[in-house]
C-alpha cells in the first residue's frame, strides 16, 4: 500500500473534478477567483481549485501525468524517508497548489473575472521533482518519434512556460506551470540535497 497516498490523491481530484463538471455552483465555489478570495476571504480556494478542472480532457492529462511521475516519487521517498514518505509526498502536492497560483494571485487579486482551475501547477512540481532524481531517462512529446533525456526536457519546457506567460495570451495556467515546476526543485533541494549530487553525477556520467 506504498502507493495509498498517490492513489487517494487521484481518487479525490477526479470524483471532486466529475461532481463539479455537473454542479456549476460547485464549480464556482471551489475554482481559484482571487478576487472573491481576497474580498470574500474564501481563503480555502488556493487549495481547492486544485482538485476541480476545465472538462475530462483536462482532467485526464493531469490525473495520468501525475500517475506516470508520481509512482517514482513515492518509490524515491519511501526509500529515503520510510514511513514519513507520504508526509513527504504531501508537502509536495498540496503546498505546491498553493505556491504554484501566488502570483497569479498577487497579479490579478482585483480581477473579478480572473478564474483558474486544475492541478497543473502541484503535477508540475511533482515532474521536476522527477526529473531531479532521475534526469537521464527519457520523456517524450506528442508528434516527436524519439526520447529527450529529462534535464534537457526540464530546460526547454521551462524556457517554454516562462515566454508563453510573458506574453499573456492564452487560456492555460502557464505561471502555475512555471512556479510549481520551480517548487518542485526547490523540495528536492531542501528534503535531500544529496539529490542534487546524485543529478550531476548522473549527467556527467
Amino acid at each position: 500500500m506504498e502507493y495509498i497516498i498517490l492513489y487517494a490523491v487521484l481518487i479525490s481530484t477526479i470524483i471532486i473534478s466529475i461532481q463539479a463538471f455537473k454542479n456549476v455552483l460547485l464549480m464556482d465555489k471551489l475554482k481559484f477567483n482571487p478576487y472573491h478570495l481576497l474580498n470574500s476571504k474564501e481563503w480555502y480556494r488556493f487549495l481547492s481549485y486544485g482538485f476541480v478542472h476545465a472538462d475530462f480532457i483536462h482532467l485526464g492529462i493531469n490525473m495520468w501525468v501525475l500517475w506516470i511521475f508520481g509512482k517514482g516519487i513515492v518509490w524515491y521517498f519511501t526509500y529515503f524517508f520510510g514511513e514519513l514518505a507520504n508526509l513527504y509526498f504531501l508537502a509536495l502536492y498540496i503546498v505546491a497548489i498553493v505556491i504554484s497560483v501566488i502570483p497569479s494571485f498577487i497579479k490579478h487579486k482585483n480581477d473579478l473575472l480572473y478564474n483558474a482551475v486544475g492541478a497543473s501547477g502541484a503535477v508540475s512540481a511533482v515532474v521536476y521533482a522527477s526529473i531531479i532524481i532521475s534526469p537521464t531517462s527519457e520523456m517524450y512529446l506528442f508528434l516527436i518519434p524519439f526520447g529527450i533525456p529529462a534535464w534537457i526536457f526540464g530546460i526547454l519546457y521551462l524556457v517554454y512556460t516562462i515566454v508563453m506567460d510573458k506574453r499573456g495570451n492564452s487560456t492555460i495556467g502557464h505561471s502555475a506551470h512555471l512556479w510549481g515546476a520551480i517548487y518542485g526543485l526547490l523540495f528536492m533541494l531542501i528534503a535531500r540535497p544529496q539529490t542534487y549530487i546524485e543529478f550531476i553525477k548522473q549527467i556527467l556520467g
